[in-house]
């Protein structure tokens, strides 16, 4: 039996935890699923914005590397609950301490005063 050669990660924590919660949607899903477990459509709904393929992609990736469990009821329609695990909800200091930031920053740290540069870095037009 050969063995499995994993990739080699970065040593930093913050690198670590991009690699799988990168993009604007990662962490907002998981926000959601701290209420409790939701179905595909309770968290579009709750996500304005979010593409069925981007919500799919994003829970198959969590569901791959033991964030979220997917569970399918056998019934007539059939019922599919998303849920986080025990290493998801580890998550909760995380969100906890960005929700916490976000309400605690200044405007001025969120938006873009007019004698300075727009957040994305790109000139006005």
């Amino acid at each position: 039996m050969s063995e499995i050669e994993l990739p080699e990660l970065p040593e930093c924590g913050v690198s670590r935890f991009l690699m799988l919660f990168d993009g604007p949607w990662a962490t907002l899903i998981v926000r959601e699923l701290m209420h409790g477990p939701h179905r595909f459509g309770e968290l579009r709904a709750a996500l304005p914005g979010i593409s069925a393929h981007t919500l799919t992609n994003r829970l198959r990736l969590f569901e791959a590397r033991g964030i979220v469990t997917r569970t399918a009821y056998a019934e007539i329609p059939p019922r599919v609950v998303y849920e986080l695990t025990p290493l998801g909800w580890q998550l909760r200091p995380v969100l906890d301490a960005m929700y916490d930031w976000g309400i605690a920053a200044p405007v001025s740290a969120l938006v873009s005063m007019p004698d300075q540069p727009p957040a994305n870095g790109r000139p006005r037009a």
